[in-house]
């Protein structure tokens, strides 16, 4: 079983947090699939990751594109596993299947954290995934870096919840 973490983006924008992460995947031998809803800011995703500096080229492709199967990084509105992907990102809301962080290596969800209707459909996939007892990170990088603020260990049900430090996401401690 694997993961899902969610990063809180507050101080870099979702085209310069997102290289990095697919960066590391890609390290760790992973194929990824970025699933937003939009097609369009696919496209423009598509275009600002070609933009990037040489030494640091993440190969990847859209789905609509020739090829998509073969890509190890693939942009995507869909659902399907085009790629055979071990690692799963979500932008803009995009939709998170309990099913999906089971069987994949690790699911992100990249947040803006300066939309509330953002932060309100993350906080709804943290509460779901967990109560399904899936194990979740909560990333903040508020303070300038990177820093884990809470976790839920696999198959805690939303009940155990370690939290570092005062949060957006707010759970309630529940005993039986």
């Amino acid at each position: 079983m694997g993961a899902v973490y969610f990063y809180h983006l507050t101080r870099r924008p979702l085209e310069a947090t997102l290289p990095v992460l697919l960066g590391k995947a890609r390290a760790a031998g992973w194929r990824v699939a970025v699933r937003g809803v939009d097609a369009v800011r696919m496209e423009w995703l598509d275009e600002k990751l070609w933009l990037g500096p040489d030494e640091a080229f993440l190969p990847h492709g859209l789905a609509t594109a020739p090829h998509a199967a073969r890509q190890p990084v693939l942009l995507t509105t869909g659902t399907d596993s085009v790629n055979d992907p071990q690692c799963l990102m979500t932008i803009d809301g995009a939709e998170v299947a309990v099913e999906e962080v089971r069987r994949l290596e690790r699911v992100c969800v990249l947040f803006d954290g300066h939309d509330d209707a953002a932060k309100d459909i993350a906080r709804g996939q943290w509460a779901a995934l967990t109560q399904a007892g899936c194990a979740a990170q909560y990333w903040s990088e508020e303070s300038g870096r990177w820093e884990m603020k809470a976790e839920a260990p696999a198959g805690a049900r939303g009940n155990r919840i370690h939290v570092q430090s005062n949060l957006s996401f707010r759970r309630v401690r529940r005993y039986s």
